[in-house]
C-alpha cells in the first residue's frame, strides 16, 4: 500500500515537473531569426548631403533615397546645410570623410571646388557618387540624375512651340555658379538660336529661394517691360516668377516655363499660371544613387552616368498618373 501511494507521488511529481518545464521552456524560448532582426547591423552607412536639406526638391530626393535604404538594409544619413551655402557643402563632405562613412552621395556643384575635394575623398577609399548635378572631370564613381543640358534644351523648345511673334526672354536661374544650373541655361540657350524672333533679355539668379525669385522677377520687370516671357531654372523659381506676374497684373501676357513638379507647381500649371514645367525625378534619383552605391560596395560595376528621365509637361497632361504623383508629394 505504502508502496502503491509513494509511486503515485513519484508519476504525479515527474507529470507536473515535465508540465512546468515545457512552459518554461515555451516562455522563454528565443527564435534564432528574432535575435538576428533583433541585433543585426546596416550592411552600410551612407550619407546623402544636398546642397539645402530643407529644399522641397531635395526632400524628395531623399524619400526615394531612404525608400531604397530600407529595401536594402543599410543605414542612411541626410544631412548639410540649411540653406544653399557652398562652403558648408563642402565641410559636411569633409565631415563624412572624416567619419569613414561607407559612401557619400553628394552634388558636384563647381569643377573648381567640387572635383578636388572628391578626388581627395575616393583616394582614401571612400566612394563617392554625384546625385542631381556632376562633377563630369572627377574621380566619382557615377552621376545619377538629369541630363540638364538636354533640360535646358526641352524647355528652350517648348518656348517655341508655344509661342509665336517676338519674344523677349528673362531667365531667373538657381545660381551662376552651378554646374546643373549654368547647363540648364546654356540648352536653353542654344535651343532658341534657331529662330531670331526669340532674345534673352536678362538673367538674374535666385540663390535657389522663392522669395529672391520673386525679388529678381520685379527687378527685370522694372528695368525691361518689354519681357514677355520667363525661364526659371530651379525648383522654386517659377514660383517666385508667377507671384510677381500677378501682383503686376502681367499673368494673361507672360509665358512661363518652370523646373520641377512641386505640388504648388503643379497648382499654378492647372489654373494656367504658368505654361509649363520640365519634369525630372528626384524621387528615382534618390533610390537609385542608394541601389548603385550598395552594388560598388558589394564589388559590382556601375554605368558612370545614370541619367533619369527627363520631359515638359503642360495643362492638357494633366493630371499626372500616379507614378508621376509620387514625385510631387512632399512629407
Amino acid at each position: 500500500m505504502t508502496r502503491l501511494f509513494y509511486g503515485a507521488a513519484f508519476i504525479m511529481f515527474v507529470t507536473v515537473f515535465s508540465v512546468f518545464l515545457y512552459f518554461s521552456i515555451k516562455a522563454f524560448s528565443i527564435n534564432p531569426d528574432t535575435v538576428t532582426q533583433a541585433y543585426s547591423y546596416p550592411r552600410h552607412h551612407i550619407v546623402l548631403i544636398p546642397e539645402e536639406i530643407n529644399n522641397d526638391y531635395w526632400r524628395l530626393v531623399e524619400k526615394g533615397a531612404r525608400a531604397a535604404a530600407r529595401d536594402f538594409g543599410i543605414a542612411l544619413e541626410y544631412t548639410g546645410p540649411k540653406q544653399a551655402d557652398q562652403e558648408e557643402h563642402l565641410k559636411s563632405i569633409n565631415m563624412a570623410a572624416a567619419a569613414k562613412v561607407d559612401g557619400i552621395l553628394t552634388q558636384g556643384l563647381s569643377e573648381e571646388q567640387f572635383t578636388p575635394l572628391i578626388n581627395k575623398v575616393v583616394q582614401k577609399g571612400i566612394p563617392v557618387m554625384t546625385v542631381d548635378t556632376d562633377a563630369a572631370k572627377s574621380d566619382r564613381i557615377s552621376y545619377i540624375g538629369t541630363d540638364n543640358y538636354y533640360a535646358g534644351i526641352l524647355a528652350g523648345k517648348a518656348l517655341l512651340a508655344d509661342t509665336e511673334g517676338e519674344i523677349k526672354v528673362g531667365i531667373i536661374t538657381g545660381k551662376f555658379d552651378t554646374n546643373h544650373q549654368k547647363l540648364r541655361v546654356q540648352g536653353f540657350k542654344d535651343a532658341i538660336r534657331e529662330q531670331n524672333r526669340v532674345e534673352i533679355i536678362a538673367i538674374e539668379a535666385s540663390q535657389i529661394t522663392r522669395i529672391q525669385a520673386a525679388e529678381k522677377t520685379y527687378k527685370i520687370l522694372q528695368e525691361h517691360p518689354e519681357i514677355n516671357a520667363f525661364y526659371g531654372t530651379s525648383a522654386l523659381d517659377a514660383l517666385g516668377i508667377s507671384e510677381v506676374l500677378e501682383y503686376m497684373g502681367k499673368s494673361q501676357e507672360t509665358y512661363v516655363i518652370g523646373f520641377d513638379i512641386l505640388p504648388e507647381t503643379l497648382e499654378l500649371l492647372e489654373a494656367g499660371k504658368i505654361e509649363a514645367t520640365v519634369i525630372q525625378q528626384p524621387y528615382e534619383m534618390g533610390y537609385k544613387s542608394i541601389e548603385a552605391m550598395v552594388q560598388v560596395l558589394e564589388g559590382k560595376a556601375v554605368d558612370s552616368i545614370n541619367h533619369t528621365e527627363t520631359r515638359v509637361i503642360r495643362q492638357g497632361d494633366l493630371p499626372l498618373n500616379r507614378n508621376e504623383m509620387i514625385e510631387a508629394e512632399v512629407q
